[in-house]
């Protein structure tokens, strides 16, 4: 499952330069499926979403860091662990519950996020 982050979070912004995909992401700011991946143009996401890669997203909060579920792997053939989790002093980067896949969906959409994507446009 993905990693979101609780409303118990401080703003100190440990977390975003830790993740692999750049899902994370401050309150406010905007977000992009290119943003830290390989991923340009249009593209049809592993859940079946179209989206253009390039094309600004509303953020997810405008309050506090934000993890974009669709872009979250868990760290998963990066590292043993989510590494938000480890380094967050507030321990608010938990399993995100409403988001649940298996360790093999985590492992296709980090290969997706990070090859040309070709195969799912």
């Amino acid at each position: 499952m993905a990693i979101k982050i609780t409303d118990e979070c401080i703003n100190c912004g440990a977390c975003e330069p830790e993740c692999p995909n750049t899902a994370i992401y401050e309150g406010a700011d905007d977000w992009r499926f290119a943003d830290g991946t390989d991923l340009e143009g249009n593209v049809i996401l592993p859940n079946g979403h179209r989206a253009n890669a390039n094309d600004a997203q509303e953020p997810l909060s405008d309050e506090i860091y934000y993890i974009v579920a669709d872009k979250c792997t868990e760290c998963k053939g990066f590292h043993d662990e989510p590494q938000c989790a480890a380094v967050c002093p507030v321990d608010c980067c938990v399993p995100d519950e409403d988001n649940v896949e298996t360790e093999e969906e985590l492992l296709a959409k980090q290969r997706f996020l990070h090859s040309d994507g070709s195969a799912l446009r």
